[in-house]
């Protein structure tokens, strides 16, 4: 059975075959479309501070993607394609990196193992994920709280009232 994933990647440092971190995501973005993994849809690239200790703005962007794999199986995948990248497992967390890539939605609704947590826990609360993916899947609803891709990101980018 054939199940839908938004992809979220993120890049902030050049690779020496592919480039810059925008063309290390249009790269990415091939690799997500062969060997059991067909390719929906796209976002384009948006810019953003990185969180943690990396001083390098990060290119993020996001895909919907179709396959066979369960979600365990596309993480290692996923895992995969970040190595030959040449991301290296371990190490500090949100540091510089030439290829980052989430599963942030699973149209199976939740995944949850020690391994991987589908819908990404983290994902209702960063716009650099948010933005590209209400620009392919604006309609898709969070499985946790019933909300639609577009609902979370106005609820996190709403203008607020200053404190008194």
């Amino acid at each position: 059975m054939a199940g839908r994933y938004l992809i979220a990647l993120g890049s902030n440092r050049r690779h020496h075959r592919f480039g810059t971190p925008e063309q290390v995501l249009v790269a990415a973005l091939g690799e997500l479309d062969h060997k059991g993994l067909k390719l929906l849809a796209s976002a384009r690239t948006i810019h953003s501070a990185p969180l943690g200790p990396s001083r390098r703005r990060y290119a993020n962007s996001a895909a919907l993607v179709k396959s066979k794999l369960d979600p365990l199986e596309l993480l290692a995948r996923l895992k995969h394609i970040e190595a030959k990248f040449g991301r290296r497992s371990g190490g500090q967390r949100w540091t510089a990196r030439v290829l980052d890539l989430d599963i942030v939605l699973w149209s199976g609704g939740v995944w949850a193992t020690q391994d991987l947590t589908v819908p990404h826990p983290l994902f209702r609360a960063r716009s650099f994920v948010l933005t590209p993916a209400k620009a392919i899947a604006s309609t898709w609803r969070d499985p946790i709280t019933g909300l639609t891709l577009r609902h979370l990101q106005a609820r996190l980018t709403r203008p607020r009232p200053a404190p008194r």
